[in-house]
């Protein structure tokens, strides 16, 4: 895995905002802004997604993002695509070196039957997501396939998806520039049933240029 740092020093962010532990953020960011996801603690998985802003139907688009690169894993180089396959961002810097499009993002419902909870199921991404689509002004249908950023998922030689222990560490980020305006919307993943988080969710920052 090939990593790129950044020339961007955090200090002269114009904004800048930590997401707790399972918690979840959104905001716009215009075209030709940089935002950088920063893992503070390692092996946090942040899934997030991206919209076209004023578009209530253009988002971000996991099968012609991953058709652009040729690669299910993203990482310095990558272009982000949209529904109508136009660029929405770019990953500029990556110190992690590889971010997951497949795995999705958990639910009450995935998290009861993958690992046979018999109890009320705890907070999961889905839940965050639709709180921040509400804020947003969209709906439900607008939670769609996004990107796990410092999530490790491999995929297996029968072609089926495993949730391994991360591969980032404290400090790593990702750094992307938005080719458009968008809107972006991160679910910090409370997820404590799998290595995906070290099981013990822990706080994100982002920041913008």
């Amino acid at each position: 895995m090939k990593t790129v740092k950044s020339d961007l020093m955090v200090e002269d962010a114009q904004y800048r905002h930590v997401i707790g532990a399972g918690d979840y953020w959104w905001k716009r960011v215009a075209a030709g802004q940089t935002i950088r996801i920063v893992d503070l603690e390692g092996n946090q998985a942040a899934d997030t997604l991206f919209y076209v802003a004023d578009d209530e139907d253009e988002r971000y688009s996991a099968s012609d993002t991953i058709q652009a690169q040729g690669k299910v894993y993203l990482t310095t180089g990558s272009k982000l695509m949209s529904t109508r396959g136009n660029e929405m961002l770019e990953i500029v810097a990556d110190t992690c070196g590889r971010h997951d499009t497949l795995g999705g993002a958990c639910s009450r419902e995935s998290n009861t039957m993958r690992y046979a909870l018999n109890k009320e199921p705890m907070h999961a991404c889905r839940d965050s997501f639709i709180r921040g689509v509400q804020e947003m002004g969209r709906g439900k249908s607008d939670i769609t396939c996004n990107i796990n950023f410092f999530m490790n998922v491999p995929v297996t030689p029968a072609g089926g998806l495993r949730f391994d222990d991360g591969i980032s560490a404290p400090g790593r980020y990702v750094e992307l520039v938005a080719k458009m305006d968008v809107e972006v919307l991160i679910s910090n993943c409370p997820q404590l049933n799998n290595p995906c988080n070290g099981w013990n969710p822990t706080p994100v920052e982002v920041a913008i240029w």
